[in-house]
């Protein structure tokens, strides 16, 4: 991944970065992240980076700075027990003479923070318990709003991908429209959903449910279930009788991650009624402190299993607290990032890419368009680049990324005849006249297409030079999509 350059606009296009004009960046202009824990980290670094620089630690200078840590995770909404208990575990490492006379005693300190801020998340992955006799029945709980209908479709989308014969459940029979939703996601991720329209009696719904997914030989059973605007009594008699009625293997509760502080405690609330088994956090895309991912673990003993991030059905991620706590360290996180590479690019076309670029060097805008396509369905670029060690906040406001931008080049492309995709240089002044009244772009915009693109050819030639020069790239591990003991 080519360097981000301070102090430049940088523009991303097809999995080439362009340094563009200098640009004058205001201080104290605030840039929105599109992450919960952007603000933290940011906070932390800071911190941090004062530890870092320090040849010599004393007592005093560690105290002060512990301060300083213990400040942050308030602001950000952290609970208040879950920050006293992580300060006095970091403390009581920090100031043991192992660190107060380490060559690098910063760092002695960074690893010690890394290391709680994981404990504090889960410590280890832990994930969904699978039932020894099928089907595993999954039940998801929540407030209203939480995006708990949509996490049982995402899911459904995962165990289904994972070879595991999958069935929805509507129990949610009070929110209008919510069986409807189900429905809906269940085609799109073609997994089949069990309702019976018109119907309030849950129990029976859930129980006639689990018949048919015995006798139909299903993998997995998830069972949509009805929330309230806040925790009352008869949401909890309703859930307390489901729970007793399919016995569920997993009771999965859905927080909204943006509530902060008030999905810790509504997560003790369906902890004490329910004995949940792991929580998903949701909108973890958002602008919220970061608070309730921190705290909710250690408030209520129980995992978070996942993180639902965007409204695509792709959109939920396993839960690894080590990485998500090198993430706020901005320490990068390259297992999720080639995670998510394996997950959403189609791999037989990447292979064909690959084959054709080292084998005959050649690089068409066919194959341009085909590389854009496989970036765009890794998400958002911006927080692609978090996931690298070493990139931070700062470096990440020098990128200019327009998603509009992706959309032009993909018009521009579509507009061009086959054999002008497959030779860009017959694309003489009035061809480009055509492709920019079809694709509605200005020809200035096609010129700089074809410029950038030109430029990325002389890149996948110099790699077909390198390649017989450097050794050859071992396999990387499967991580995702396997099957789960």
């Amino acid at each position: 991944m080519p360097q981000l350059v301070r102090g430049k606009r940088a523009e991303y296009i097809g999995g080439l970065f362009l340094i563009r004009r200098p640009v004058v960046v205001a201080r104290g202009t605030h840039h929105a992240g599109n992450e919960v824990f952007d603000q933290l980290s940011e906070k932390l670094d800071g911190v941090l980076g004062g530890f870092r620089q320090r040849g010599v630690l004393t007592e005093p200078m560690i105290r002060e700075g512990l301060r300083e840590i213990r400040r942050v995770l308030l602001e950000a909404d952290v609970n208040y027990q879950v920050t006293r208990d992580f300060m006095k575990r970091v403390e009581e490492k920090a100031l043991g003479e192992r660190v107060l006379k380490a060559v690098s005693p910063g760092q002695q300190i960074v690893k010690i923070v890394h290391e709680e801020l994981a404990a504090m998340l889960g410590e280890k992955r832990a994930g969904l318990e699978i039932a020894s006799v099928p089907p595993t029945v999954i039940m998801m709980v929540g407030l209203q709003g939480s995006g708990k209908t949509t996490t049982a479709g995402k899911l459904a989308r995962k165990m289904k991908r994972e070879m595991r014969q999958t069935r929805l459940v509507a129990c949610d029979v009070y929110r209008p429209a919510a069986v409807d939703q189900l429905v809906t996601l269940g085609e799109q991720v073609g997994v089949p959903v069990y309702s019976e329209p018109g119907v309030t009696d849950v129990v029976g719904i859930a129980t006639r449910a689990l018949d048919l997914s015995r006798a139909e030989r299903d993998r997995v059973l998830i069972v949509d279930t009805a929330g309230r605007l806040q925790i009352d009594e008869a949401l909890m008699d309703e859930l307390k009788r489901l729970k007793a009625a399919i016995r569920p293997t997993e009771i999965l509760f859905v927080a909204d991650g943006m509530t902060g502080q008030e999905a810790v405690t509504i997560a003790q609330g369906f902890n004490e009624a329910l004995d949940i088994t792991g929580v998903v956090l949701t909108k973890m895309d958002g602008d919220a402190r970061g608070g309730a991912a921190l705290s909710i673990y250690g408030v209520t003993g129980k995992p978070i299993k996942f993180l639902g991030v965007g409204e695509k059905l792709d959109g939920l991620e396993e839960f690894h607290p080590e990485r998500l706590a090198g993430r706020i360290l901005q320490k990068g996180d390259v297992l999720t990032l080639v995670e998510r590479a394996q997950n959403a690019f189609d791999q037989e076309e990447a292979a064909k890419l690959e084959k054709k670029v080292l084998g005959s060097g050649r690089f068409d805008l066919e194959d341009f368009l085909t590389a854009l396509r496989q970036m765009q369905n890794l998400g958002p670029l911006e927080n692609l680049l978090k996931l690298l060690p070493g990139v931070n906040s700062k470096m990440l406001k020098n990128v200019k990324v327009d998603p509009q931008r992706m959309k032009h080049i993909e018009a521009i492309i579509l507009s061009m005849t086959t054999e002008e995709r497959r030779k860009p240089e017959i694309l003489n002044g009035s061809r480009r006249a055509r492709v920019s009244r079809g694709s509605g772009r200005p020809v200035a915009e096609i010129n700089r297409l074809i410029t950038q693109f030109k430029d990325m050819q002389k890149l996948m030639k110099q790699m077909k030079g390198l390649q017989g020069m450097m050794p050859r790239m071992p396999k990387l591990p499967s991580f995702g999509g396997g099957r789960q003991p």
